[in-house]
């Protein structure tokens, strides 16, 4: 019998908020606050009641190295602490093809973890269109 999504829990998710440029506020961005509403929503609505807030407030996306709440959600992964990463679009995780190309077809896979892009259709969302915005490593079941 199929089980309802309304009662799975999949585990912790990291929900990942970036924005390249400070709004010049004394506390946290707008932007960034806009974001943890909608990806705690989002969490919630997937199945994912347990999460954390991983934030590079003014930080570019152009380098990972230098984004240290990215670095925090990477090494949460490998000490199995977070097996989900849920961002609004794939521009607040990645700026460049090479860096998502490896991170959603390589090192998030290698780990298991699932990614979610909220708001743009994944790069393998063609393949079907049902998981558009999800994506799975090739090992994960539906």
């Amino acid at each position: 019998m199929k089980q309802s999504n309304k009662n799975r829990k999949f585990g912790t998710a990291a929900l990942y908020c970036r924005l390249s440029r400070d709004d010049n506020l004394d506390t946290e961005s707008n932007s960034i606050s806009n974001q943890k509403k909608i990806l705690q929503k989002a969490a919630k609505e997937k199945c994912y009641p347990d999460t954390l807030f991983f934030v590079d407030d003014g930080i570019s996306g152009t380098t990972d190295d230098e984004r240290d709440d990215f670095q925090r959600i990477l090494s949460d992964i490998k000490r199995g602490r977070i097996n989900c990463v849920i961002v609004k679009d794939l521009a607040r995780s990645f700026r460049n093809y090479s860096d998502q190309g490896y991170y959603l077809d390589d090192w998030f896979p290698r780990y298991n973890i699932r990614f979610i892009s909220l708001f743009r259709q994944s790069p393998d969302g063609y393949k079907d269109p049902k998981i558009c915005g999800v994506l799975r490593s090739p090992s994960r079941a539906s």
